[in-house]
């Protein structure tokens, strides 16, 4: 007799096909979630939630053209104020309010094409040193990255690298077009020879079909090992950018698809439920915590967009009875 197409598997695997995730994406909702739910709970403590903090520490000026993004120096029509590089000092406070609010992780973005070595690169990497010295875990989204800034960061503590994938492969020259697919797994490649943990996601609702979705999480899921993190994004339409004008809303239970899937074959990554998590009730941001998700990022902002607010994050945890992490997790594939 075949295996039924829901069933549980026991073992971590780096051999996916897209015929295989996309059977598992486009299962009946109540089956998925199921799986994903159990799966959760075989690998991971379903009352373990981490809180991420995230600052822009260099706002504005991108020289890359993705179409989200109200960054991107090729978008003159988003009202974005350009903001040099922080402080490090400045950086630090705002780290160590993070932490007094109850946020575990610090990521910190900067937006850069690629850093270049000299003073600002040193002052990120005393901005790592400072976070990890606060006994936070420390995140940086710089861009692509040469393979001696990667050891410099691994050298200074970064816990992770977030380098979003954004789309499958067959679209993503929809989306960006100054640089290309390939160069993002060239930093990912990078970053993880260096020894620094993976964050690497994506984001829904820019146009895509549910094929390129599952295609990007095929990607991920047969990284080996697999990303630590897997931001699952939703789209949040900026004026001014190409998707500004987005015609519908990304669904809810095609947030919690994606969350579930990504769960199913990436067993042990923490699924981070990121931007777009605003416009989510809270029962569906619940059943996406069921279905797998187990990180948000935490306070009113994230880079440049509005993010739920921390009291609200607070009554929501507290009323699933779930806790905040409190330890690093380490991977154990």
């Amino acid at each position: 007799m075949s295996e039924p197409a829901l069933s549980l598997r026991d073992d971590i695997r780096h051999d996916w096909t897209v015929e295989e995730i996309r059977a598992i994406h486009d299962a009946p909702l109540m089956d998925l979630v199921f799986r994903a739910a159990t799966i959760h709970r075989r690998y991971n403590d379903p009352a373990d939630i981490q809180r991420a903090s995230l600052l822009s520490i260099k706002t504005g000026g991108c020289p890359e053209d993705c179409g989200y993004c109200s960054q991107s120096a090729h978008h003159k029509e988003t009202g974005l104020t350009r903001q040099r590089l922080m402080p490090v000092e400045t950086v630090l406070a705002e780290a160590a309010a993070a932490k007094a609010a109850g946020a575990h992780r610090f990521c910190m973005g900067a937006a850069w094409r690629q850093p270049k070595d000299g003073p600002e690169f040193d002052a990120v990497l005393a901005m790592v040193r400072g976070v990890r010295g606060l006994g936070m875990e420390a995140c940086v989204t710089l861009g692509m990255l040469t393979t001696s800034q990667a050891e410099r960061l691994a050298e200074a503590g970064l816990t992770s690298y977030n380098h979003n994938l954004d789309t499958g492969p067959d679209y993503y020259d929809k989306i960006v077009s100054t640089r290309t697919y390939e160069d993002r797994l060239a930093t990912l490649e990078r970053v993880r020879e260096a020894g620094i943990g993976v964050c690497c996601g994506g984001i829904i609702g820019l146009g895509e079909e549910s094929s390129d979705r599952v295609a990007m999480l095929q990607v991920l899921a047969n990284h080996a090992p697999h990303p630590e993190s897997v931001p699952i994004n939703a789209l949040a339409p900026v004026a001014g950018t190409p998707l500004g004008d987005a015609a519908a809303p990304v669904d809810p239970f095609e947030m919690v698809r994606m969350c579930a899937t990504a769960r199913i074959v990436m067993p042990r990554s923490r699924v981070r439920l990121s931007a777009g998590r605003r416009a989510l009730s809270r029962e569906a941001q619940t059943l996406c915590f069921l279905a797998g998700a187990n990180s948000i990022f935490y306070g009113d902002r994230l880079l440049t967009t509005a993010n739920p607010d921390e009291d609200a994050d607070v009554a929501l945890l507290a009323d699933l009875g779930i806790r905040v992490a409190v330890e690093t997790r380490v991977a154990a594939e």
